[in-house]
């Protein structure tokens, strides 16, 4: 596994951030229906942790139950996904995506494998090019990130 530099998180817009106490126990895919509708893509990934190990340090997720089992936290503002938990587990998971380094934590295990794509395997070797090259460039100012930007200022 890749070095972990930060335990930290966000949404994209900064209103609601978060610190883990401690390096997350499990990272995991999910590649079912509800996961994909709730992140908006063909699948989740999560960073699992026991509940007491997540800290919110700036503003909070609001809750959707996406299930009479679970819940899903994400940023009012902006939208951004957060978090997901089975009530009364005692655990949560953030999005991966949502870490401040999420490369630090590649995910070691699939659920809900029915709902994978069946040409998820082709992606990785699709033609690319990077977010620059797609900038015309007398245009790069328009595209300066709004983001909040990983870590604390």
């Amino acid at each position: 596994m890749a070095e972990a530099r930060s335990l930290t998180g966000g949404c994209q817009c900064g209103a609601v951030r978060y610190q883990l106490k401690r390096a997350p126990s499990r990272v995991s895919i999910c590649f079912c229906r509800m996961c994909q509708k709730a992140v908006g893509g063909y699948f989740g990934a999560f960073a699992g942790s026991a509940l007491d190990d997540l800290v919110w340090t700036r503003g909070q997720p609001s809750i959707f139950a996406s299930s009479e089992a679970a819940e899903r936290g994400f940023c009012s503002s902006c939208g951004t996904p957060l978090s997901f938990s089975y009530r009364g587990s005692g655990r949560i998971s953030v999005t991966a995506g949502s870490l401040d380094d999420p490369a630090g934590y590649p995910p070691t295990l699939a659920h809900g494998v029915e709902g994978r794509m069946p040409w998820f395997d082709d992606l990785c070797r699709l033609s690319g090019t990077s977010t620059q090259d797609e900038i015309p460039p007398g245009e790069i100012a328009r595209y300066r990130s709004r983001q909040h930007p990983d870590q604390e200022p």
